[in-house]
């Protein structure tokens, strides 16, 4: 990415949300997750827009949000079983605290690498949910590396140790 695109996209002063996820890597993954599914998993994709997500998924018992549709998430009402989409970056707490509030299985997203903080990783081992895999990747005009994570709600450990301590140079 040339350094005027990244320095465009820090200093935007609305958030862009809208970064359509190449059907190929949505489809990458849909697998990943897809290995650790059931075949009576009801799956959600809570940001559809093109439908990259949705239309891939491995079942027929799926579900879908948009708020261009007027289906908005955070209104969302039902039993899922897994999460799998790339949400909105501007909202990613909020997205994370209503993912958790359905309850499902497994809640996985795309994230871009900075996203992915000591703060946020807490937050979900507390509501009981573990990193059980991370998938980097790089996404042509996307600002910086990406990281396809998935959480399972599970008491087994998370494969990430982490410490929330700021060290210090003497």
């Amino acid at each position: 990415m040339s350094s005027k695109i990244s320095h465009d996209i820090k200093h935007r002063q609305e958030p862009k949300d809208v970064f359509i996820t190449p059907e190929e890597l949505a489809q990458k993954h849909i697998e990943r997750v897809a290995s650790i599914s059931y075949e009576s998993d009801k799956w959600l994709d809570p940001f559809m827009n093109s439908g990259n997500y949705y239309n891939n998924f491995p079942t027929e018992n799926k579900d879908w949000c948009e708020i261009l549709e007027k289906v908005d998430f955070f209104s969302y009402i039902g039993k899922v079983d897994i999460i799998c989409s790339n949400p909105p970056y501007s909202m990613i707490d909020d997205v994370l605290k209503m993912s958790m509030m359905l309850d499902p299985r497994v809640i996985s997203y795309l994230f871009l690498v900075h996203h992915l903080t000591t703060r946020r990783i807490e937050l979900m081992e507390k509501n009981g949910y573990k990193i059980q895999d991370i998938y980097l990747t790089k996404v042509y005009r996307w600002y910086g590396m990406s990281a396809i994570v998935t959480f399972v709600k599970t008491d087994e450990p998370s494969i990430i140790s982490y410490d929330r301590k700021v060290w210090r140079e003497k």
